[in-house]
């Protein structure tokens, strides 16, 4: 098959990926000077930041991401964290804050700061809900019901900001039951030596390797449909034709590169689901420090702070994403939606929350990147994301406004690219 790609993001280059190793002939188109999307590197005083993700991958090698990666001989290191995650608590029982000292606590100790009878219930629950999951509302809807201590909501926020850069009131608890699912079945993070680039870079030379190219500042102004069938595309008022367009920047911009009037009736339903996707958004704080301010390299997650929702120390495994004798340090914060036309005040919180977190530690603010609008963190927040597939036949969405379910950021992705393809091997 001829197949164009529109986006170089995570999502576009494992698809022109896989279908190079297939025997494809792939072109991809990316509007943007760069390749990666919100998925590579900047270098900034020395240091390797990401255009968007953190440098960490959340099932680490032997998740759908890593395990994707492995499949299409892809040269990247995935090293596992150890601990998977550990939760900043107060000190002082009862306290809201950090402001009178705190002590780290593995993630799996979590539940010993519940009443006995919580623990008791949530033993229950955790089994009970593993076979029969809740059929409706939200996580925070769920917490609130089952266990009725401000611990479990203050928990659930701070694991669905760092995961999923929302709210656990936004999140379907039928969503972060599969992701917790899927923590049993892929285990926790891992770091990807060279950070979010080495992917990239590695994805890059298997399209490459096969003659295959992607085309950098060139912006796709249309879809070529007929008889309800993609055909091609323009690019910077080119015409390419193919047999399939995969589209890696979302249902909704994906939507408005063709004539939807032209289509049948049958499609109002997509359009009136597309309309309704909201983005996720958030804010990413990233530090440098002379000395190690997380002591593992996993992920530390902060509860009780007013808005970061964890942190990681990423040279903690690859000291080369910053200069000799210098530390990375990456703070995420999740920006509710009635909260992105404020995110000045937000930043302000995010930064006095830090100055807590490491109180008496010494470190700089190396860079502040908000993702929103047409860069947010997922194009569908998490839990409402739609079908591979469009309305439009051999026209299909990949990347973080199509993820698999239970996925957690480019995890979800892979699951969305895995099974996008597979569908598109098996239709051809």
């Amino acid at each position: 098959m001829k197949v164009l790609v529109i986006g170089s993001g995570l999502g576009g280059l494992l698809s022109a990926a896989w279908l190079s190793r297939e025997g494809h002939e792939v072109d991809v188109f990316e509007r943007l000077p760069i390749i990666g999307g919100r998925f590579t590197n900047i270098e900034y005083k020395g240091f390797q930041l990401s255009t968007g993700a953190l440098h960490m991958i959340p099932h680490g090698p032997t998740g759908p991401l890593g395990t994707l990666l492995k499949d299409l001989e892809a040269d990247v290191k995935i090293v596992r964290s150890r601990p998977m995650t550990t939760i900043r608590i107060p000190t002082e029982k009862d306290a809201m804050d950090y402001t009178h000292g705190f002590q780290d606590i593995e993630f799996h100790d979590f539940r010993k700061h519940f009443s006995l009878l919580n623990r008791i219930k949530l033993a229950i629950l955790i089994t009970t809900t593993r076979t029969f999951p809740p059929k409706s509302g939200s996580m925070a809807h769920w917490c609130s019901k089952n266990l009725n201590q401000d611990w479990a909501l203050k928990l659930a926020d701070s694991f669905c900001g760092w995961a999923l850069s929302l709210k656990a009131e936004n999140v379907p608890a039928t969503e972060v039951f599969e992701i917790i699912e899927n923590m049993y079945r892929y285990s926790g993070p891992g770091i990807p030596v060279g950070g979010c680039q080495a992917v990239t870079e590695a994805l890059i030379n298997i399209i490459s390797s096969h003659g295959n190219k992607i085309h950098t500042s060139t912006e796709v102004t249309q879809i070529l449909v007929e008889n309800n069938k993609a055909v091609g595309l323009v690019a910077d008022g080119n015409e390419y034709r193919a047999d399939l367009v995969i589209s890696d920047i979302g249902h909704l911009e994906t939507s408005r590169l063709y004539d939807t009037n032209a289509l049948d009736t049958s499609a109002a339903s997509y359009f009136t689901a597309i309309r309704k996707l909201r983005p996720s958004a958030g804010v990413k704080i990233c530090l440098a420090s002379n000395e190690p301010l997380i002591e593992h390299t996993g992920v530390l997650l902060t509860p009780y702070a007013q808005r970061i929702n964890g942190i990681d120390e990423v040279t903690n495994v690859d000291p080369s994403l910053a200069p000799a004798g210098k530390h990375l340090i990456m703070a995420h914060q999740c920006v509710q939606w009635e909260n992105i036309g404020r995110l000045e005040e937000e930043i302000d919180l995010g930064l006095r929350d830090l100055s807590e977190i490491f109180a008496g530690k010494e470190y700089e603010v190396l860079l502040i990147q908000s993702y929103s609008g047409e860069w947010p963190v997922n194009r569908s927040s998490s839990g409402s994301d739609l079908s591979n597939r469009t309305p439009i036949e051999g026209l299909y969405v990949v990347g973080d406004g199509a993820k698999g379910k239970g996925g957690i950021e480019v995890d979800g992705i892979a699951l969305g690219v895995r099974t996008a393809i597979n569908d598109i091997l098996n239709s051809n």
